[in-house]
């Protein structure tokens, strides 16, 4: 996680941090300033734009905005995109006691802020506040039935890992306390985009909650964010939640998109060796080379999503990553290829062969992976 860097502000102290993550809100940033402006009156208040690098010149609106008004910041990161990483990284970037994180689409009732801030006034053992759509009197707008059911049964899995009851632990509209971030921060996973929930299940000890029930509105401006890969990593950050002290946090969908590669590399070497009939250190290199690629992008896109590889970086990478794995792969065709001649009377013996050589290139790809292909790209703030 990169720290954030802040510029020289004035004396002022901040009552209260709004993050906003944001990718392609163009629309929508000046308009939630105004409204934060309407509803915060007589609050020393912020707002953090963090924004992933949007081609539709976000980035550039807020700092025309932040020209004009120093309660505006941002967070440029550039090369990854995430919205729980992005909301981590912006409250990490307040000094305010209070850090209240929401979206930039407009669907989030900002006239509810200052009823959390209000609760929090008035108790001070609590620790969050959420905004709930469950709740009596909240909503979730014009959702499809099929969105309906997703959200349902997201929620319920949500439950194997949760700490706390909750009527919405899926909210991305909540209120909480700097000691909160502070006592669950090294433990957060960062995946995807429920922040909250993430918060939730890393908190060693009982969180105080209070709830308060709001309607989801319609999008007015822009393109929902959800995609194909929003289920992949919502799985992923349950497995972290749960699985995540025995292996790495990345390891978990590396070793699936591996298993597909043993596939591939099974499939190819059937093809070349057992029905093209070629020599099994051609078979063997061959496969090993294809399924080191096919590894290389399915990960691209789904174990590292949040540090994509584009144009030029992405054939940088594929040339990083091979390189990389070179030791991996002489080591898997050695010894696949000495198991398969010293035990070439038994004629089964080739599965057994190949898989002890991807098993120990298996090791060596995951230790290079985040070194020397998918390291870090940084983030600017103003």
């Amino acid at each position: 996680m990169i720290a954030a860097a802040t510029r020289h502000r004035s004396t002022r102290s901040v009552d209260l941090s709004i993050i906003v993550p944001t990718y392609n809100e163009v629309e929508n940033a000046g308009v939630l300033v105004e409204r934060l402006d309407e509803c915060l009156v007589g609050t020393d208040w912020e707002v953090i734009f963090v924004d992933d690098d949007s081609p539709d010149g976000t980035a550039s609106r807020i700092r025309e905005l932040a020209r004009n008004d120093s309660r505006v910041r941002l967070l440029h990161r550039i090369g990854r995109r995430g919205l729980s990483s992005a909301a981590i990284e912006g409250m990490l970037a307040s000094t305010a006691p209070l850090i209240a994180v929401m979206d930039a689409d407009l669907q989030h009732d900002e006239q509810l802020l200052p009823r959390m801030r209000d609760l929090f006034h008035a108790d001070e053992e609590l620790d969050i506040v959420i905004g709930s759509r469950h709740l009596a009197g909240g909503g979730v707008g014009n959702w499809s039935k099929d969105r309906q059911l997703i959200s349902r049964l997201a929620a319920r899995l949500s439950r194997s890992v949760l700490k706390a009851q909750v009527s919405d632990p899926m909210s991305g509209f909540f209120m909480l306390r700097r000691q909160v971030l502070d006592l669950v921060v090294r433990d957060l996973s960062g995946i995807g985009f429920k922040i909250l929930l993430d918060i939730l299940a890393s908190s060693k000890r009982r969180l105080r909650i209070r709830e308060l029930p709001y309607q989801f509105r319609t999008r007015a401006h822009g393109e929902s964010k959800l995609d194909s890969t929003v289920a992949w990593e919502y799985l992923m950050m349950l497995l972290d939640k749960s699985l995540g002290r025995y292996v790495p946090v990345r390891f978990i969908p590396f070793a699936v998109v591996g298993g597909l590669g043993v596939l591939v590399h099974m499939a190819i070497l059937w093809l070349l060796f057992r029905a093209a009939g070629t020599e099994f250190v051609i078979g063997q290199s061959v496969a090993t080379l294809a399924a080191m690629t096919f590894n290389f992008f399915i990960n691209n896109s789904f174990t590292y999503r949040d540090r994509r590889l584009h144009g030029w970086r992405l054939l940088r990478g594929w040339i990083s990553f091979s390189i990389a794995c070179s030791i991996g792969a002489v080591a898997n065709i050695g010894i696949a290829t000495y198991l398969f001649y010293a035990t070439s009377s038994n004629g089964a013996w080739w599965i057994i062969s190949a898989t002890a050589g991807i098993l120990v290139g298996a090791v060596w790809n995951y230790a290079v992976t985040s070194v020397y292909t998918w390291n870090k790209p940084h983030a600017t703030a103003s």
